[in-house]
């Protein structure tokens, strides 16, 4: 609103003292004011109320305005019960800084200008944004965006105050104006999103962090794009973008509300585009995968490769290396009809495909198009992410026709090195662990007590020959996680050539048999004794066998940790000098 406007509005009472000739000045705000220097809370653009307790005599008027003029305020409104007629002095301060000044009757109170300054202004923002959403909904829909999203968030921090970012379903920032979100907060507002919209509760959600509100809004698939509009709730929970607004939306007016659902198309618009991109890449990734499991020539592969990798690695002048990740989410198949209305038994595969779409990617890398070098092919049950590595580090041995062991170093192919080597220095590779540490919490959310993701890594291959055992061997990881307890679990590659790779197929009869067997009378007696009979048995295989280690690790004299395995060896007939009776001890430990 302009200056004007509030001389024209009678309620007020304003009556102009100075600067006629500033009255189109735009009123961004008010603020009631006795300090002697305000700056610090203003902003630009207020208009500022005082009742002048701050003047004590003809000197302070000038200070006091020229502090006003500097932060850019629209005008000053001096009421008129403390002092009566406004001094000549503070008329004059303004006149020379070229301030408009306005005097308030005493029967008028400095909150009725307020509410009237906030409610017009708040009301003329609402609708040019409201203008500007639509606007740039009908750009979106029309053709190419001008800004994506970012555009409107920004017009949503300088015309409505409300910081908000867009978010992926792990909390990584898809968009945002100002300040990024930090990586652990962003990954708790979307942990809360998903358990609120598991629970079948419409947005938006509240929810409170670190003492903070958020008001999230789910950014609803429009089915415009390559992914048709979910019918179930389980078949998009783990795929939808959010809009997390700083703010509690709880109080707010309808306007409001419809004002930001807007927003919330508008962005979806955005990731139908996103997603229609990704076509190529999935396209190229169906095509060879369908090649490797129908046993073509590694010729045939190494062709389709060789048009992916442009695709995948623009400019990269050699051929990379590839993994492959297979991942899959299972929905417990329920008898009812979930909240759409569709019977439990969905397929996780294109869930399973959008979630290593986003897994893969760094979580400190923002932006919707971070994930244009992943390709990931999906069944009805399973998704599988063909992930070329920028560079062979030279110390790799060089194997041709089966996968090779390089996944012993850094979590992600996009992760910046921490030594601050360049990127072909550092072993590229994925580790099955790292990539879901970020991701873990929000998705445990939206998986609740009826889902489950398992994903496999397998190591990285030079060639086209090494696809298929890749691929098989990243199955294989994934059915050993998935022998695992948990919502969300991985495997590598590395943990095949283990015991780790039998453990989890040991039935749980046999499984609870043997542990018992060994372990209980240890267990018994450290309860009656506290003896740490069970901790002394794990150190002791720890050091492999080496009593002055041991004896240092759990600070005990070496006759007291004799003392301890006798007892060990006395309550289960066992001889820890043996080699079969250490190793039943130690799956035994595996096992509990």
């Amino acid at each position: 609103m302009r200056l004007r406007a509030l001389l024209e509005t009678e309620a007020l009472g304003l009556r102009l003292l100075g600067g006629e000739d500033e009255l189109d000045r735009t009123v961004r705000g008010v603020m009631t004011t006795d300090l002697r220097d305000p700056s610090r809370y203003l902003s630009g653009g207020e208009l500022v109320l005082t009742g002048l307790a701050w003047r004590r005599d003809a000197s302070d008027s000038e200070p006091f305005v020229r502090i006003l003029a500097g932060a850019g305020v629209a005008g000053l409104a001096a009421g008129e019960a403390e002092l009566g007629d406004i001094p000549a002095d503070l008329v004059e301060a303004c006149l020379q800084h070229r301030l408009p000044l306005f005097a308030v009757h005493e029967t008028v109170a400095f909150a009725t200008i307020t509410e009237h300054v906030v409610r017009q202004v708040s009301g003329e923002r609402a609708g040019d944004l409201a203008a500007v959403v639509d606007r740039h909904r009908r750009l979106m829909t029309s053709g190419p965006a001008g800004g994506g999203p970012e555009v409107v968030l920004d017009l949503l921090t300088s015309d409505l105050d409300l910081r908000a970012w867009v978010l992926s379903p792990t909390g990584r920032q898809i968009a945002g104006a100002g300040a990024p979100l930090p990586g652990a907060l962003g990954a708790a507002l979307a942990g809360r999103h998903l358990a609120a919209t598991r629970t079948g509760r419409r947005g938006p959600h509240r929810a409170a962090v670190a003492g903070t509100t958020y008001s999230l809004f789910p950014i609803r698939n429009t089915g415009r794009g390559t992914v048709p509009a979910a019918r179930d709730v389980r078949e998009s929970v783990l795929s939808d973008w959010l809009l997390a607004v700083e703010a509690d939306a709880s109080d707010w007016p309808a306007a409001r509300l419809d004002l930001l659902q807007g927003v919330t198309q508008l962005i979806a618009v955005e990731r139908d585009r996103r997603d229609a991109a990704r076509t190529v890449r999935r396209r190229l990734a169906q095509e060879v995968l369908e090649l490797v499991q129908a046993g073509a020539a590694p010729a045939e592969i190494a062709a389709r490769l060789r048009v992916a990798a442009p695709v995948l690695l623009p400019g990269l002048g050699a051929a990379p290396q590839w993994q492959v990740v297979v991942a899959r989410v299972d929905w417990t198949a329920t008898d009812t009809p979930g909240p759409g209305g569709v019977p439990g038994d969905i397929a996780g595969g294109p869930a399973a495909q959008a979630l290593l779409e986003e897994i893969l990617v760094d979580p400190a890398v923002s932006g919707p198009d971070s994930a244009d070098r992943i390709a990931v092919a999906h069944t009805d049950e399973e998704a599988i992410a063909l992930v070329p590595l920028p560079a062979v580090p030279a110390t790799l041995p060089d194997t041709v026709g089966g996968p090779t062991d390089t996944a012993a170093g850094t979590a992600d192919t996009a992760a910046a090195p921490e030594s601050g080597e360049p990127a072909a220095a550092q072993d590229p590779a994925l580790h099955a662990d790292a990539l879901l540490a970020a991701v873990r919490e929000p998705l445990s959310a939206g998986l609740a007590d009826d889902g489950r993701l398992t994903l496999g890594v397998s190591a990285a291959v030079h060639s086209a020959e090494g696809l298929r055992g890749a691929l098989e061997e990243a199955r294989h990881a994934r059915r050993v996680a998935a022998a695992r307890p948990g919502r969300v679990c991985a495997a590598g590659h590395h943990e095949l050539a283990s015991h780790v790779l039998l453990l989890p197929f040991v039935p749980d009869d046999v499984r609870r048999a043997f542990t018992a067997r060994l372990l209980d009378p240890l267990r018994d007696y450290d309860r009656r004794h506290r003896a740490e009979l069970i901790e002394t048995l794990e150190a002791f295989l720890d050091c492999d066998g080496s009593w002055t280690r041991c004896a240092a690790r759990l600070h005990l004299h070496v006759n007291t940790l004799r003392y301890r395995v006798g007892r060990i060896e006395q309550l289960t007939g066992r001889d820890l000098s043996r080699l079969e009776d250490k190793l039943d001890f130690f799956l035994a430990l595996r096992m509990s």
